[in-house]
């Protein structure tokens, strides 16, 4: 061992061995990518209450993702003790829609693929995941489902309420039905022919019937 060898620093060796302009085009690359992922997020969802929040997270995810591997591809070492310390993480917050999971590997996968190097598969296979999810997320909301809810002061007038019903929608299929000394109240999802709600008004008219309720839903009913 020398005098120099007493001033040798690894950590001024992993600054002189990085790539500042690897750094700078994964992730501007991440940057579009997450942003490509927020606005797909924004077009295709279809909750009650859009967070615009969640989307910027998702693209805050990306970059923040990409920048854990460029460190773990450029140390072995590293990557081992990235993993302990990433083990330790727990994410508590609940995921209020299916899709939104999608987004959140997507934005995670991205940011993967970038810091690894692989440019044209981050590219090409986000393009590919966005347009699936616009065509087929758009497809499914065009025919929502909708939960119909009726009541009544007695059950004479069910066979009239679900005559009128069949006439009015597509289809529907009864849920849940409830007699109780006040009356009747049933529960039915029915998919609407265009938009037309003329039904509701007859099934208002009839003389026993205390309410009609159309309410939309995403499909997931709760008993």
């Amino acid at each position: 061992m020398n005098f120099n060898d007493l001033f040798k620093s690894s950590f001024l060796e992993n600054i002189t061995s990085f790539s500042a302009l690897d750094m700078v085009i994964a992730m501007g690359l991440a940057f579009i990518l997450g942003l490509f992922i927020f606005f797909v997020y924004k077009k295709t969802y279809t909750g009650v209450m859009y967070s615009s929040g969640f989307g910027v997270s998702l693209l805050g995810l990306t970059l923040v993702t990409t920048l854990i591997i460029l460190a773990v591809t450029s140390n072995i070492i590293l990557s081992l003790g990235m993993v302990g310390a990433l083990s330790i993480v727990r994410f508590r917050t609940a995921i209020k829609e299916p899709l939104d999971i999608v987004f959140l590997f997507w934005s995670i996968a991205a940011g993967i693929v970038l810091g690894a190097g692989l440019l044209p598969l981050a590219i090409l296979g986000s393009l590919f995941i966005g347009v699936i999810l616009v065509v087929f997320v758009n497809k499914k909301s065009v025919d929502s489902p909708y939960i119909l809810i009726v009541e009544s002061e007695s059950t004479q007038p069910e066979n009239d309420i679900l005559s009128i019903i069949k006439g009015g929608v597509k289809r529907y299929s009864l849920k849940s039905k409830t007699i109780s000394n006040s009356g009747m109240e049933f529960t039915l999802e029915v998919r609407l022919t265009g938009n037309s709600t003329r039904f509701m008004g007859e099934i208002k008219a009839i003389p026993q019937v205390k309410s009609a309720a159309l309410v939309s839903y995403n499909g997931d009913y709760m008993s």
